[in-house]
C-alpha cells in the first residue's frame, strides 16, 4: 500500500525524541528455552506507541472514540539482534518518525536494561481511517499534540 505524500515539510522536531517504557519478560512470552517468541516484539511496539501518545499528552483510545480515527498498521519491519529472555527487564524505546496528513510512522528499539544491549529495532507505518475503514485526515487536535515537544505536554 502506498502512503500519501506529505502535505509539506515535516516539522523540524521530527523524528521526535525517544520515549521509554520498561517491561519484564513474562514466561508466557517465551518458548521452552526461555527465549521470547518473535511476535511479542510487535506487541511491545504497540505498548511503546500507546505510551508515546501519553507522553505527548493524549490517550490513543480517546482519538479512536472522540475523533473516529484509527491507526492500523500498514507496514512493519523488525530486525532481531539478540534474544530477550524470561524475566529480563527490557526497555521499549519509541519515537515518531513521520507525521503526514493521512499517515504516521514510528521507530522502535528494544533494549535489555541490565546491559543496554540492543535486542531488536523496527518501524511501523500507519494509515488514518475511520470506523468504516475509509481513509481520513489525521485529526488536527491530535496532530497538534504530536507536533509539540513532549516536555511541553501534560501527561494523559
Amino acid at each position: 500500500m502506498s502512503h500519501p505524500p506529505s502535505p509539506g515539510p515535516l516539522p523540524s522536531s521530527l523524528p521526535g525524541p525517544w520515549t521509554e517504557t520498561t517491561l519484564r519478560v513474562r514466561y508466557a512470552e517465551t518458548d521452552q528455552a526461555g527465549v521470547v517468541y518473535h511476535s511479542n516484539y510487535l506487541v511491545w511496539f504497540e505498548v511503546g506507541r500507546v505510551e508515546l501518545c501519553r507522553a505527548y499528552g493524549f490517550n490513543y483510545r480517546d482519538m479512536e472514540t472522540e475523533a473516529d480515527s484509527l491507526l492500523p498498521v500498514t507496514e512493519v519491519r523488525a530486525t532481531y539482534r539478540l534474544p530477550a529472555l524470561y524475566d529480563d527487564l527490557i526497555q521499549v524505546r519509541t519515537r515518531l518518525l513521520t507525521l503526514r496528513s493521512r499517515a504516521a510512522s514510528f521507530g522502535y528499539e528494544i533494549r535489555r536494561v541490565a546491559d543496554g544491549q540492543l535486542l531488536a529495532e523496527g518501524e511501523t507505518r500507519h494509515m488514518v481511517i475511520d470506523r468504516q475503514g475509509r481513509a481520513r485526515t489525521f485529526p488536527s487536535r491530535y496532530a497538534a499534540f504530536l507536533r509539540q515537544p513532549i516536555e511541553d505536554r501534560p501527561t494523559a
